[in-house]
């Protein structure tokens, strides 16, 4: 995905990365994250559910997309286990968003989040 900033945006990194939306689901994707917003491009579901979909239909190309604006983000939290480091998200509008990076390690992620 080619990231179209805006005047005066600056691009901070990329991390390939799972996405947990609020409504449920497993994405398997790559975040970018500059000094104003948090681009997500979701490659494909690879929750249960998404991977018996894949079986039956063949899906080309980008399944979403996802924008977040730094401005509407009101809490990060970090959860840190052995297999799992994620960022959790909370919206102004109560959602929770979060990011996983697996066993890697998260915090130049959340430290590029937090950063405006």
């Amino acid at each position: 995905m080619k990231v179209t900033l805006q005047p005066g945006e600056v691009e901070i990194d990329t991390w390939s990365l799972l996405y947990l939306p609020p409504g449920g689901g497993k994405y398997n994707g790559k975040l970018t994250v500059t000094n104003r917003r948090l681009l997500y491009d979701a490659k494909f579901d690879v929750s249960v559910k998404g991977m018996l979909a894949e079986v039956l239909t063949i899906k080309w190309g980008s399944e979403g997309y996802l924008e977040i604006d730094k401005g509407s983000i009101q809490a990060v939290e970090v959860q840190k286990k052995l297999l799992s480091k994620k960022c959790i998200l909370t919206l102004t509008d109560g959602s929770k968003h979060t990011f996983d990076y697996g066993a890697m390690n998260i915090d130049k992620t959340v430290a590029a989040i937090e950063a405006r």
